[in-house]
């Protein structure tokens, strides 16, 4: 008989590292989804999902480059969603159930192939009810200052940076819920010795 992985969210604000913490599960032993990335190539290859945001957002999202592939103008979108609650619901509403069926997929093939551990990162697990679908949950925290100079780093607008931790869930209500709470406001060494220490606690969940 099949069993089921044990489901863990990954999740945290803009900037805080929840991907560099995925990368060490996944190097640790985890399987891994990544919510985020799934959802945007659904944005570039699923026709229900790229007609729903020609609908909210113009069809001047969309458009060809020279080798005819289809791009999308993410700083149209994040440029209306993160001052209009409406329209990220809508979006959110459009894509987070087709995400769901991906993983639901992912869950099936680890039960399969005899995983222990699935992974979700998510950006945005709690508001979109993911956590629901979740056995345990881990957030990754760090400094408001610092989580906005590491989105800055990475090329974002400092305007836009803000506006996406504005519209995010606060840090604290986040740790509030998280079974797991990970700092990384250190070195990376620390950090290490974080996620192995919850790798051994989730561990010990599987036994």
């Amino acid at each position: 008989m099949e069993r089921l992985p044990l489901l863990v969210g990954v999740t945290g604000g803009i900037g805080s590292g929840k991907s560099t913490v995925c990368a060490m599960l996944a190097e640790m032993g985890c399987e891994l989804f990544e919510a985020d990335r799934i959802a945007k190539e659904l944005q570039l290859e699923n026709p229900e999902v790229i007609s729903g945001i020609e609908e909210l957002f113009g069809r001047e999202v969309y458009s060809r480059d020279a080798l005819g592939k289809l791009q999308i103008d993410r700083k149209i979108i994040a440029s209306v969603v993160f001052s209009d609650p409406e329209k990220l619901a809508a979006l959110n509403r459009l894509i987070h159930p087709k995400v769901r069926e991906a993983f639901i997929s992912e869950v099936k093939r680890c039960a399969r192939e005899g995983k222990r551990i699935l992974c979700k990162e998510a950006a945005i697990l709690f508001e979109a009810g993911a956590d629901r679908d979740l056995d345990r949950i881990i957030v990754v925290a760090a400094g408001n200052g610092l989580r906005l100079e590491r989105a800055v780093a990475r090329g974002m607008e400092r305007a836009e940076a803000q506006k996406r931790m504005q519209a995010q869930w606060p840090q604290e209500k986040l740790i509030e819920r998280a079974h797991y709470v990970i700092f990384n406001d250190g070195t990376l060494e620390e950090l290490r010795s974080q996620v192995e220490q919850v790798y051994q606690s989730l561990l010990t969940v599987t036994e």
